[in-house]
């Protein structure tokens, strides 16, 4: 089955994965939702990513504080494919009081927000995390 929204279907299964309290979740392989999960592993929300070319697939360890409580307690889609969110570096939120992670698509590559703040550049917000 074709996904219409590849990084929709990311974000539903990092949830579903938490919400199960799994080890990993497995998706299909693609660059963008690889930078995004890049962007989650740097801000501290996953443990590490393996990434399987010849399978064209990704398996994602989720992170849990001491007591099996996960560290990513929310996530939310904002541009979709029917209705694109663009945002200029003033624009960019920030979540949770600076807890959590606004994830931007930006000519320079998928950062997250404060990294677009610093450098002065908007783009495409794709999705919040915290």
């Amino acid at each position: 089955m074709a996904h219409q929204d590849p990084i929709a279907d990311m974000l539903t299964r990092l949830r579903n994965g938490v919400t199960a309290r799994s080890r990993y979740v497995d998706m299909p392989l693609s660059q963008q939702k690889h930078n995004v999960l890049k962007v989650l592993e740097q801000q501290g929300f996953i443990e590490h990513i393996l990434v399987d070319e010849e399978h064209k697939k990704m398996r994602v360890f989720l992170k849990y504080a001491g007591s099996r409580e996960p560290i990513m307690q929310g996530l939310k889609r904002i541009s979709k494919p029917s209705l694109r969110k663009y945002i200029n570096k003033d624009e960019i939120p920030k979540i949770s009081g600076g807890l959590g992670v606004a994830i931007v698509s930006t000519s320079q590559g998928v950062v997250d927000g404060e990294t677009a703040r610093q450098k002065g550049i908007g783009g495409e917000l794709l999705c919040y995390i915290w």
